[in-house]
């Protein structure tokens, strides 16, 4: 059997753990051949490949982003996508595909899979948004960085008696906003699902100052305020239909240095939390799912996606997985909130 293998979105650390489990344990248990696909769907869009054998993968186990590649080609917008993409298959002689990815690539294999290309589908996110799965492997690694950086802002800003704006990734979930603001001890976490009133932020802020500490705001990029408080820019939007987002950090400590009369200081950590080498967690998490991915595969279980329920991995359908987001429930935000000001 031929399996093409493809990453696609945002890179992540462990893509390429979870590519060495899968070629090291499809070659070793099943005799199978693999067939990198380069730059996410553009690969079988236009039969882009890379050689995926043992040596091709020798030495990636700590390696952060992918060796294959990744991109946001949205296929579905293409004319034609679907059956270029089942043309260059066939011509390459794949019996299946694993696709690594988020919510944008996993739907578009859900999509293939409707259109009778065999498909298993691997979740990858740092944004842990993904439905179906307790952890996206990337999200352990974007936490350690996160609080790192949050625990060496906590020493700037009060040496030099600043509000700092700590700004990090997460569209439409707010779980690394969460899990590293909680862990870096932030004095207000705020994240998309709840839009945040701006006087309350104040009044964190001068509750803070008050104690003779600075306080440290974490934003997630998608945070936004109670309508009319605050005007945010907009983006561009991708072939996925998301909005460009960056700037809420810039604009919310303008506003509290305005507000308050102290200095405010924005930090992006932007990609910084998706590169270099993934935590051991995440080296762990990514193995175990290309190991049961190409076991999938073999026991022809297609149209599913590897998932961790637990402590076990488990298969789902691609529909459950991409159908709704994974976002960070009220009584989780209420855990944090006591430990505000």
């Amino acid at each position: 059997m031929r399996v093409g293998v493809l990453t696609g979105g945002g890179d992540c650390p462990g893509l390429n753990a979870v590519i060495r489990a899968v070629v090291r344990k499809g070659i070793k248990d099943y005799g199978y051949e693999f067939v990198g696909f380069r730059d996410g769907w553009r690969g079988p869009l236009e039969g882009a490949t890379k050689p995926l054998d043992m040596s091709a993968v020798r030495g990636i186990l700590p390696r952060g982003g992918t060796i294959l590649g990744s991109s946001r080609t949205n296929l579905m917008k293409i004319e034609g996508g679907v059956e270029r993409v089942k043309d260059n298959m066939a011509g390459l002689g794949l019996d299946a595909l694993i696709a690594i990815g988020g919510e944008d690539t996993l739907g578009v294999a859900r999509q293939l899979h409707d259109n009778g290309v065999n498909v298993i589908g691997v979740p990858k996110t740092i944004d842990n948004d993904l439905n179906a799965t307790d952890y996206t492997f990337g999200f352990d690694t974007a936490v350690n960085i996160a609080t790192e950086a949050i625990d060496r802002l906590h020493t700037t800003a009060e040496s030099h008696h600043r509000a700092l704006v700590v700004e990090v990734m997460g569209r439409h979930a707010g779980w690394i906003a969460l899990h590293s603001g909680m862990a870096a001890g932030a004095n207000v976490i705020l994240i998309p699902e709840r839009p945040f009133d701006i006087d309350q932020v104040v009044k964190y802020v001068e509750s803070r100052f008050e104690t003779q500490y600075a306080p440290i705001i974490v934003v997630a990029e998608g945070a936004h305020p109670q309508e009319g408080q605050m005007e945010l820019a907009t983006g561009e939007k991708d072939s996925f239909g998301h909005v460009r987002l960056g700037g809420i950090g810039q604009s919310l400590a303008e506003e509290i240095e305005q507000r308050t009369g102290k200095e405010a200081r924005s930090v992006v950590l932007g990609h910084v939390q998706r590169g270099g080498t993934p935590s051991a967690f995440d080296r762990v998490l990514a193995t175990r799912l290309g190991v049961d991915a190409i076991a999938a595969v073999h026991e022809k279980s297609f149209g599913r996606m590897v998932a961790l329920q637990g402590t076990e991995i488990v298969r789902v359908d691609l529909s459950e997985a991409t159908d709704t987001l994974k976002t960070v429930p009220p009584e989780r935000y209420e855990e944090a909130e006591v430990f505000f000001g």
